[in-house]
């Protein structure tokens, strides 16, 4: 059997696509499968900040045209990066086993003299700049320190970490998954806590994307699937679809499970990313949709009761 897999031309990406076609050729030793590379509206746009060129769908729709007509048996995104509403054609099958969903504040090399707790320095340090196009990133990391100055910052992993040496950032805040999977956690990092940052929607993992028609392939990936994984991804895609967040206000989400309990934590905020909501949910695994969903309406009745919505 060969299939082609669409993906984009970014290390990561191309990273990502083959953690899934090696997961299926350790699966199926009979199977062959090519990469495509396909250049996306976000990879032609690499200055202009995301907020302003678009909502999710900025890496994905021209890899979703080629999926539709054909050309590609499959797609690999960063489940992170998809909307919440895709083509009635397509489908999102199973996720396979995530990596660490948190961000991470990659440390300047000007700083690695720093003999004191790393959390301590960035609450305490007065004037950090630190690089992010994530009002997310920005709004949260503004609560740990409001004197931080919080720059626009775009580009794949290499090129973020390239700007903020030439430009003599102090930090940039970046997912711990893409750091893992491109073998840089090596570098002079903080792990941010779930209670100091929380994660944008299903960050860490992977979504792969199939024609609605394709029962073979659905089967095929079922085989490679994490079956708990897909459940808390669904949990807080489900939150970020009733919420329709985008990159345009602060949106994030992360659930973790305990036995048959699953406890799922968002945050909301407005389009300056100022005024923020956190609230959390626990309920039953199987009502991961329900959950997800119904953490969404409070903390949008939350924010519109602060009369800030």
């Amino acid at each position: 059997m060969k299939l082609i897999a669409g993906t984009r031309g970014s290390t990561l990406a191309i990273a990502q696509t083959e953690i899934v076609m090696r997961k299926l050729s350790e699966k199926y030793s009979d199977m062959i499968i090519e990469k495509k590379i396909i250049v996306t509206k976000g990879d032609r746009d690499k200055s202009t900040a995301l907020n302003k060129i678009g909502d999710k769908g900025l890496f994905v729709s021209e890899i979703e045209k080629q999926l539709i007509e054909g050309s590609i048996d499959f797609a690999v995104h960063s489940y992170k990066d998809m909307p919440s509403e895709i083509d009635e054609n397509l489908i999102i099958v199973d996720t396979p086993d995530r990596s660490d969903p948190r961000d991470v504040l990659i440390i300047n090399p000007k700083h690695n003299h720093i003999n004191q707790d790393l959390k301590d320095w960035i609450v305490n340090t007065k004037g950090l700049r630190i690089g992010t196009g994530s009002i997310r990133r920005k709004s949260q990391i503004l609560r740990m320190n409001k004197s931080i100055e919080v720059l626009g910052i775009r580009g794949n992993i290499e090129t973020r970490i390239d700007k903020m040496i030439k430009e003599d950032l102090d930090g940039i805040v970046l997912a711990a998954s893409g750091i893992k999977r491109l073998g840089k956690d090596n570098l002079n990092m903080y792990y941010f806590s779930y209670e100091e940052m929380l994660p944008s929607p299903a960050q860490g993992a992977l979504a792969i994307e199939i024609r609605k028609e394709r029962k073979d392939l659905i089967k095929l990936f079922c085989s490679i699937s994490d079956e708990l994984e897909t459940i808390k991804v669904k949990a807080e895609r489900s939150f970020m679809k009733t919420i329709n967040g985008g990159c345009h206000s602060p949106v994030g989400a992360i659930s973790t499970i305990d036995g048959e309990k699953l406890r799922l934590r968002g945050i909301f905020g407005d389009s300056e990313g100022e005024n923020i909501v956190i609230d959390e949910i626990c309920g039953d695994l199987e009502n991961a949709d329900e959950l997800g969903r119904k953490l969404a309406e409070s903390l949008l009745d939350k924010l519109s009761l602060d009369g800030e919505f």
